[in-house]
């Protein structure tokens, strides 16, 4: 449900949108676990505009199905805001979509750090313009959200839907 009841659920919105801009959309996931998927495809006709997900836990998932960089995920750590902005770019890229999605955190309970607590999560947006246009772009944002680690997961899937409804919303309001 959504927290304002006149309002749709935000899977139905971004889903909305994204048929409205005639845009697609991949996401990969880390701490996610396959959340955002799974929220997409909560809403019938989905398959208008989601292409993939890709679960990516681990650097070598990073690295072999999205093309992350090794001096990003060894210079900055998986959760990040470089490898968050390579994972949107990676997915939006082989799937070839209008949009890619990407989150990248730490659950919980354990694993974080005084730079990086728990609930600290990347979430991030790549955009696919046309060739030529330099229109092309990624947006990251970083969140710390509280909870149980199954209530953190469902927090930054729900965010990284909202991110991506700002950004088609924005490029919708840009043309």
């Amino acid at each position: 449900m959504s927290e304002d009841d006149t309002e749709p659920p935000i899977e139905e919105a971004i889903g909305d949108a994204l048929r409205e801009a005639d845009a697609t959309v991949a996401v990969a996931e880390s701490c996610t676990g396959g959340l955002v998927g799974s929220l997409l495809t909560d809403v019938p006709g989905s398959s208008d505009y989601f292409d993939r997900g890709l679960v990516t836990y681990s650097y070598d998932a990073k690295l072999q199905q999205l093309g992350v960089a090794r001096e990003a995920l060894d210079d900055h750590g998986a959760v990040s805001e470089p490898v968050a902005r390579e994972m949107a770019q990676g997915v939006r890229d082989v799937a070839r979509t209008t949009w890619g999605v990407a989150t990248t955190g730490i659950a919980g309970p354990s694993g974080g750090s005084d730079e990086k607590p728990v609930g600290t999560v990347f979430v991030a947006v790549a955009y696919a313009g046309e060739w030529g246009t330099q229109d092309s772009y990624a947006t990251v944002s970083r969140y710390e959200f509280d909870g149980s680690r199954t209530e953190v997961k469902a927090q930054i899937a729900r965010q990284a839907l909202r991110d991506l409804q700002a950004e088609v919303e924005s490029r919708r309001d840009e043309g």
